[in-house]
This record gives structure tokens, sequence and C-alpha cells, in this order.
């Protein structure tokens, strides 16, 4: 049996499989969306453009980024500026089920293959689209990009310590999520479609998707008008929750319901917390977050993280360490949840990406073929597994 026969064996016992997809993304937002698609069978065909040095793409296309976020696709290159591209993607068009991009908005409709040129070569597809701002608007015609969005959607005044200065988080997380939310919405379309027969234009962008995390902080400012500020590693309102210095390193701890304040207490040998009138009710343990961290903090450095965790787990406090990309992966849960996927890669070796992180009952997760180095030759055509 060919590699190619066997992956699409593979392939039609998955989710997704026959499904059609046409994936026109570049940088991460969009990448992500697909990978949810490739990841669970649909067959996936990455429009590339004629670009130059080869040389230099392919040096990139060998990085585990690149790796991580095309897997599981072919590619083939297209020329969308030229009316023979733009026929041969048309031609593509017409059988597919999805075509996802996360162009600038007035690129798409320069090229024409937007969703309004679209839907009339074929009304059953289904058209994803992200943006940096919205696909209309004042902002409509900006670039964006994630660290942008984390500032103009709120996320970066609500990240690090209090007077240190806004913060981006450490992951591309309005990037992220709008690639996760735009898969979401593409599998509404498609379960639309089913009783419709018509597919529909599904879009978000990196603004709405970091607005949309910001979630109980930005409900709390739309009814309460309460602006959050930087709390730190703390839970911005419940106390104690947070990081805390051990003998050889950090904790995090989150006794936060009135049950497991009590225990936390008395796990740490201090019952006269539970009768200090200042820390009795939620409200006062809040507002005097810094004096309890500070006390917590005294206890927590007499002993190593380790036996923290475990009294503390055994007294069923949530608790954890903080841990180091080297020490997830070692983590014995985050090996028996499979996250390290094993994948042959036709010049690495055997080696690793990331899994899935959606489990279906009776499939295992497995990545079917690396993303390609060298893009096809020719102008378009030319597919690639």
């Amino acid at each position: 049996m060919t590699l190619e026969a066997e992956s699409a064996e593979r392939r039609v016992k998955l989710p997704l499989s026959g499904l059609s997809v046409i994936d026109l993304t570049l940088a991460r937002a969009g990448p992500t969306c697909v990978r949810h698609l490739a990841d669970w069978g649909a067959d996936v065909i990455r429009v590339l453009p004629p670009e130059s040095p080869r040389q230099e793409l392919a040096s990139v296309r060998r990085g585990s980024d690149y790796q991580n976020l095309h897997r599981n696709k072919r590619t083939v290159v297209i020329d969308l500026k030229s009316a023979e591209g733009h026929a041969e993607l048309v031609e593509l068009v017409r059988s597919a089920d999805v075509l996802v991009e996360n162009m600038r908005v007035q690129v798409k409709h320069r090229l024409k293959i937007a969703w309004e040129d679209l839907r009339e070569v074929n009304s059953r597809l289904v058209y994803g689209s992200i943006s940096g701002f919205g696909q209309t608007g004042p902002y409509s015609a900006r670039a964006g990009v994630d660290q942008i969005a984390q500032g103009m959607g709120g996320l970066m005044s609500v990240t690090g310590e209090p007077g240190r200065g806004p913060m981006r988080a450490g992951i591309a997380v309005a990037d992220l999520t709008a690639g996760n939310l735009l898969a979401l919405a593409i599998m509404m379309a498609l379960y639309e479609r089913e009783r419709t027969g018509v597919g529909r234009w599904v879009h978000t962008s990196l603004l709405e998707s970091q607005v949309f995390m910001m979630d109980f902080q930005a409900s709390r400012f739309l009814m309460d008008k309460d602006v959050p500020e930087q709390v730190g590693n703390g839970h911005p309102t419940l106390v104690p929750t947070g990081t805390f210095p051990t003998r050889d390193g950090h904790v995090n701890v989150a006794p936060s319901s009135p049950r497991q304040w009590k225990t936390f207490c008395e796990v740490l040998g201090k019952p006269e917390w539970l009768t200090n009138p200042a820390w009795r009710s939620f409200d006062d343990r809040r507002r005097e977050r810094a004096a309890i961290d500070a006390a917590i903090a005294l206890e927590t450095r007499e002993r190593t993280t380790e036996d923290w965790v475990g009294r503390l787990e055994l007294a069923g406090i949530p608790c954890g360490p903080i841990y180091r990309m080297d020490e997830v992966f070692a983590d014995p849960q985050v090996q028996h949840l499979g996250l390290a996927a094993p994948v042959a890669h036709p010049e690495r070796g055997d080696t690793h990406l990331v899994a899935s992180p959606l489990n279906f009952d009776g499939l295992t997760k497995t990545i079917r073929s690396t993303a390609a180095i060298e893009a096809p030759e020719g102008g378009g055509g030319s597919k690639t597994g």
C-alpha cells in the first residue's frame, strides 16, 4: 500500500473524512483554524504563492512552528494575481466544501476571491475569514497582529504586576482564539448546510476574539462599570489564589471557596487565620489581598514545591507546580494524554509535534503527515502530500 493510500485509509475513519478544504491562510490565526480541520480528516489543499528564494523558504518550512501549523495538508502553488491562477482557484472552489482566508479585507476583493465572488461559483461553499479588526467598520482596512489585538482588546492592561506597565501574554492569545473560534463557526455553518443545502460566510477577527476572551472582566465593566486592574499572579477576584514561593521554586494554589480556605489554613498550620476578623468573609479577604499573600508566602517558603503539592492535593486544595516546557512534557499526566504526538519527518527523522487537544471516543489522535518542505514546482496544479 502506498503512503498516500495508507493516509487516505486512516483519514476515512476520522470525523471530517470527505470534507474538502482550500487553505489561503498565512501567519498563525488562519492556520490554527485549518489545523483543526486537517487533524480530524479533512482533505486540505494549502495554496502557496510563487516565492523566492526557494532555499530560504525551505529552511523556514523545516522549522518546528511551520511544521506544527501546517501538518496534515497538501500544497499547491497558484499565482492568484494572474488570470490563469484565478481560474485555477475557481476550479478548486467548484468542488470544495470550505475555503479559509485571513487576507486584509481589500486584498481579497482586489483579487476577486471574496465571498461575493466565490459563492457564485459554488453555492454550497462555507467561506471562513479572519481579519485584524473586522470585515467592516473604521478599522477594517488595517493590518492586525496578535500583540496589537492584545493591547486594544484589554488583555495587556490586566496582565502583569501592578505598577509595572502593560504586559503582553506569553502566547498568541488573540491569534489562537480567533483560529479556534473560526473553526467552530465553520462547523456550525456546515451543520446548517445539511438543512439548507446552502453555504454561508462566517468570520471573526483578532479584536473580536480578544474582547471575547476578556470574559468576566469585560462583563464586570459592562454591567458594574468596574475597570479591572493588574494583579500579577493573583486571581482578579478570588483571594487567595496565586503563585507563592517555596524552598526550591514556586507553587500555584487556589483555596478560593470558604470550605477550601478553612482547609488551607489547617494544612498550613494557621487555624488562627480563620478567626481573624479582617479575613473572615470573601470581601474581607479580597480587600486584604496583600496582607494575606504575604502571610501565605512566609509559610510556603518552609517546604519544597513537591511537598506542598502533595499536602494540598491530599486535602483537596487545587494546586500545582509551575513548569518550564521540558517539565511540561515530562509530566506523567501530559504523557498519558498523548500531547506530544509522534511523527516521522522526511529530514528530521522521528520527532514530535503538539497533538490536537480534542478527543473522540474510539479514535486515536495521530499526525498523518508533516508539512511540505518544498513547494510544488510550477504555477499551479501540482499537489504534494
